[in-house]
């Protein structure tokens, strides 16, 4: 039983939520946040990464930089830039990436359930990620990046977002600078919240789909407050974390492509000659036959891998695969089959050997970054739903690196003042 709730949300007024709305903090480096800041001080970066705020020879985690985010977000409030909703609601976030459409419902997860294991996760997280967003949400007092959950489709939860978006105008509707169409209602009726809430009570699992980090963060300020105020009822609203919950049927999981920087010191033959061991491998010639085209995988078990200019596919073999939730995952087969025994990358979180790239980023960038700073490539099946749902119900964890969600949510539309 999960315990999801409504909030009163803070938001941008009717107006500025294209120019506030952003992705989420991670996904910039500090010279990248920056100069969206400077084209657009109006971004939720420059809350959400102050030191854009400050020379580049202040620390990125000074105190100063935390003061800067609070008081930057004080005065988008005080200019009337946020407003606070009235009541506590449900909302719903609709977002709409190369036609593909998925509508999520806006609420507060419990921090009591993702510590009960109610709500799932698949993912470890370090504490050192942890330490920013934990300065951060405490300094603001505010969840500003909402958690990316994961349910099993419930049919009376779709019928009630469909007959929100098909009578009622949404209070945003804008297409940010990716292409990615956003749109967001506010559910204003107290039987259809409450109607909302009875369903998340009764479903089979909440699972993180994308956030760990994040969510971890809120819960750590969570405990941080308990601590702090001993009489606390469970009712506060720093008991419960922003979160975004869709359903799993409605979302896409891209492949997560990895790059190596040598071959261990093998010679091309000798590596080809040790990996051969484990996987079938060929020359790819495109899907033509003539085209010498970047080769992604169109099934689990499959790998591309590209090296000193030619694209090559690798099969695994039959007795190298895996009923194991986690040691079967097409991640784990590369990492314990290729990249670990021939390669020498015991723990791809530390090994500066090796990097990873988002398939949003196309195939095109494994072949950048071989002729730039890598020397072999290789492009990965994506992990589905059903495997990281398999893994979440195991308790088990999966390798770094094994999602990467699209389209990503956008911060600074919906925040919880905790």
């Amino acid at each position: 039983m999960a315990t999801i709730r409504a909030f009163r949300a803070v938001r941008p007024k009717k107006g500025m939520e294209e120019r506030i709305a952003a992705l989420p903090y991670d996904v910039y480096n500090r010279k990248e946040a920056a100069a969206i800041v400077k084209d657009n001080p109006d971004s939720f970066l420059a809350i959400d990464r102050a030191e854009t705020s400050f020379s580049d020879d202040v620390d990125t985690y000074a105190d100063e930089v935390y003061e800067k985010a609070r008081e930057l977000y004080e005065e988008k409030k005080a200019s009337g830039d946020f407003i606070m909703d009235e009541k506590p609601c449900f909302y719903l976030y609709e977002l709409v990436m190369d036609g593909h459409k998925q509508t999520g419902i806006v609420g507060c997860a419990s921090v009591d359930d993702y510590l009960s294991g109610v709500i799932k996760k698949h993912e470890n997280t370090r504490a050192d990620k942890e330490k920013d967003r934990i300065r951060h949400v405490g300094s603001l007092s505010a969840q500003t990046g909402p958690i990316f959950l994961a349910h099993r489709r419930d049919e009376e939860l779709e019928g009630i977002k469909d007959k929100i978006r098909t009578e009622e105008k949404p209070v945003y509707d804008f297409v940010s600078d990716d292409g990615i169409t956003h749109r967001a209602w506010i559910i204003e009726d107290d039987a259809v919240n409450e109607a909302i809430a009875s369903r998340f009570a009764a479903a089979e699992g909440i699972y993180i789909a994308d956030g760990h980090h994040r969510c971890a963060s809120a819960v750590r300020v969570s405990q941080k407050r308990r601590e702090e105020n001993p009489a606390y009822t469970g009712d506060e609203e720093f008991n419960f974390f922003l979160s975004v919950l869709f359903s799993e049927d409605e979302l896409r999981i891209f492949d997560y492509n990895r790059v190596v920087k040598d071959l261990a010191g093998l010679g091309s033959d000798e590596f080809f000659e040790l990996i051969s061991k484990s996987f079938d491998v060929s020359e790819y010639t495109g899907r033509t036959g003539k085209d010498k085209k970047a080769y992604r995988p169109d099934s689990k078990g499959c790998f591309g891998m590209y090296l000193d200019g030619k694209w090559y596919t690798l099969r695994i073999h039959e007795d190298k695969k895996s009923d194991d939730p986690v040691k079967g995952l097409d991640v784990s087969l590369l990492q314990d089959n290729l990249l670990g025994p021939v390669l020498g990358i015991k723990d791809p979180r530390t090994d500066a050997r090796i990097d990873f790239i988002g398939g949003i980023r196309g195939l095109s960038e494994i072949e950048r970054r071989c002729s730039l700073d890598c020397r072999v490539g290789f492009s990965m099946y994506p992990t589905s739903m059903t495997e990281l749902f398999s893994v979440a119900d195991a308790q088990l964890l999966m390798p770094p690196k094994s999602t990467w969600f699209e389209p990503k949510l956008r911060s600074g539309i919906f925040i919880h003042e905790i």
